[in-house]
């Protein structure tokens, strides 16, 4: 039966039963969330036989919900590097840092990993189908996972979702569907249409198997330092899966003994027009209240009621965090420092990460010799800045174009 003691609520603690298609708890509503018989886990399972299994997220698969025997629905995610950054490092005086891309996924985001999961179990659970609201990049994993399961989909989008990830749905097989509004919007669509036709609704934290997916980049961060946590990480936050996994892969890890040390200090990040967790935190709320209005041109930030917004808080708490909000410009001009210096082309979501680093560093609420991990979610070009120089077009008689040519790189 696999490593998995049960499915518990995260707020009552209510027990349900993994056997069956889950949701929220069937008490108070609130998300659900995995549990492991640790002790059968650490006895089957040491941080040696680790090193000699190929990478990939299954890699862990004592810390994951899969029965014996149960084939997942995969295609290669994690086993993301976790990169030194010099050349940025020596450039902001932080000799210690670091960035985990998970843009090297098979999605081009940490998205897959959590979509993986999701439909692997939904599949063994026997789903009929599968909807899904997205800002973008939920949506066209979900497409590629569900067609790897040989599963329908559906996926409700707001109007303006990067193309790329439209693309990625439509070309997958997808139903997709635009809206008018916000990932919130959506949220409530897929609600009425999953009641309706029987499918099974796969919005984030609404089941509790996408956690345990994103769990993995926790599990993946503490072994590749050498099973121990950074000082600081550093997380764009829209719905919060990814946060909330990475502090719930290093408490087991702490319950395993694998972990020297406590977990890392988490900072949520979020765009300034949409920062439902900064002005919770910044008003000491233990709940996060809807953002009116949401605006930010990273579609991953633009969600305005994370659901597991009292989750987020409480790892911010418990890890003594914090919770930082960047305007456009800001995230748009570290996209470019990120790359002019490191070569990283990152999405606008992880670039976010960057920005409030360059606060919490001018603010002088970061240490030097602090080891900072930025989580880069995505690559770049799942959505591409839409204004870009334009190259220099080279016309005329060849020596005129040399001329052009050393006087261009002479002045740069």
């Amino acid at each position: 039966m696999g490593f998995l003691s049960g499915v518990e609520c995260s707020i009552c603690g209510a027990v349900h039963d993994p056997k069956q298609l889950l949701t929220v708890c069937d008490k108070c509503g609130q998300m659900l969330v995995a549990r492991y018989h640790l002790d059968r886990v650490a006895a089957a399972v040491t941080k040696a036989d680790l090193a000699r299994r190929p990478p990939g997220m299954y890699r862990f698969r004592e810390l994951t919900p899969l029965e014996d025997g149960e084939e997942p629905v995969t295609l290669g995610e994690g086993g993301t590097p976790l990169l030194r950054l010099p050349r940025l490092g020596s450039h902001l005086g932080l000799p210690h840092l670091l960035a985990k891309d998970e843009g090297q996924n098979p999605t081009g985001t940490f998205k897959a990993r959590g979509l993986g999961m999701a439909v692997t179990k939904a599949r063994t659970l026997g789903v009929r189908g599968l909807v899904i609201p997205s800002a973008g990049n939920a949506g066209g994993a979900a497409a590629v996972y569900a067609a790897r399961a040989g599963l329908p989909v559906a996926v409700v989008v707001p109007r303006d979702t990067p193309d790329a990830a439209v693309a990625e749905a439509l070309l997958a097989g997808a139903h997709v569907f635009t809206i008018e509004g916000t990932i919130a919007t959506a949220g409530k669509v897929v609600g009425a249409v999953a009641r309706e036709l029987g499918w099974f609704d796969l919005s984030t934290l609404k089941e509790p198997y996408r956690l345990e997916g994103k769990k993995t980049m926790g599990l993946e961060l503490a072994e590749q330092l050498d099973w121990s946590a950074p000082d600081v990480l550093i997380y764009p936050t829209g719905g919060g899966t990814g946060l909330v996994g990475i502090w719930k892969a290093y408490t087991e890890l702490a319950a395993l003994g694998w972990v020297k040390g406590g977990p890392p200090r988490f900072v949520a990040v979020q765009a300034e027009g949409c920062a439902p967790v900064v002005k919770a935190w910044a008003e000491k709320s233990p709940v996060t209240a809807p953002w009116e209005n949401p605006v930010t041109n990273a579609p991953g930030l633009r969600v305005p009621s994370p659901f597991a917004g009292r989750q987020m808080l409480e790892v911010l708490r418990d890890t003594g965090g914090a919770a930082v909000a960047v305007s456009e410009a800001a995230i748009v001009e570290a996209q470019k420092l990120l790359a002019r210096t490191e070569g990283i082309w990152t999405a606008p979501e992880a670039a976010a990460t960057l920005a409030a680093l360059l606060r919490l560093k001018e603010e002088g609420r970061v240490e030097r010799q602090a080891r900072i991990v930025l989580l880069l979610t995505g690559a770049g070009i799942k959505n591409p800045p839409p204004h870009l120089p334009l190259p220099q077009d080279l016309t005329g008689p060849s020596d005129t174009l040399l001329r052009r040519v050393k006087a261009a790189l002479g002045s740069s």
